[in-house]
This record gives C-alpha cells, sequence and structure tokens, in this order.
C-alpha cells in the first residue's frame, strides 16, 4: 500500500519558521517529483512547491517564494518543506505529492498519490 505520511506541522507565531516532512512507503518512488500543496479553510487547494527526483526542477508558488525551501533525499523517498517568515495566511492543511510529471504539480492535473495532510497554524 503506497502512502504519504507528512510530519512537522503545529502551532508557530507569526514570523517563525517549521519544516515539514513527508516519509513515502509502499513502492519505489524513483523517477517520481515530490512536492507540497496546501489547502487554506474555505479555499481550494493550491500548489506549494515541487522538486524533480533529479533536483534539477524546482518551482515555488509566488506567494511563498524567498521564504519556503524544499529538498529531498531520494535514498530514503521523502521530501521537506522548509518554511521561515511564516505569515497568518500561510495557515493551512499541507499536503504532501508525489507524481511522474513535475509540471503536473502547477499545471492543475491530477496527481498520482497524496498524503492526507497536517495542519500548520500561524498566530499573528
Amino acid at each position: 500500500q503506497v502512502q504519504l505520511v507528512e510530519s512537522g506541522g503545529g502551532l508557530v507565531q507569526a514570523g517563525g519558521s517549521l519544516r515539514l516532512s513527508c516519509a513515502a512507503s509502499g513502492r519505489t518512488f524513483s523517477g517520481y517529483a515530490m512536492g507540497w500543496f496546501r489547502r487554506a479553510q474555505g479555499k481550494e487547494r493550491e500548489f506549494v512547491a515541487v522538486l524533480s527526483w533529479d533536483r534539477y526542477t524546482t518551482r515555488y508558488a509566488d506567494s511563498v517564494k524567498g521564504r519556503f525551501t524544499i529538498s529531498r533525499d531520494n535514498a530514503k523517498d521523502t521530501v521537506s518543506l522548509q518554511m521561515n517568515s511564516l505569515k497568518p495566511e500561510d495557515t493551512a492543511l499541507y499536503y504532501c505529492a508525489a507524481d511522474r510529471g513535475v509540471a503536473n504539480f502547477w499545471s492543475n492535473k491530477s496527481i498520482d498519490y497524496w498524503g492526507k495532510g497536517i495542519l500548520v497554524t500561524v498566530s499573528s
């Protein structure tokens, strides 16, 4: 059974930092892009960041550029999201995702695998 399990969420004050991690299991994710989406209460799910398998392609949503950094460990099938200078508007459920097509992350196409999500709350 394929699983993507997120960890590292929680409550932080504005200006603070959190690091999200996602561990993949159940199959090899060789060749898969891995990344993050989020959904704030009452809003649509939106793309946050993605990193290709070979780390050649990285892309961020404009709203997080310069504040968030995505990284991955292919040997462990993990992906992380370092979130700095957090703002109240970053409050959301954050979802880990994996797909063979890196462009699918920002082009609103179907994603192969999803985590269940983890809550990040940024207080003002």
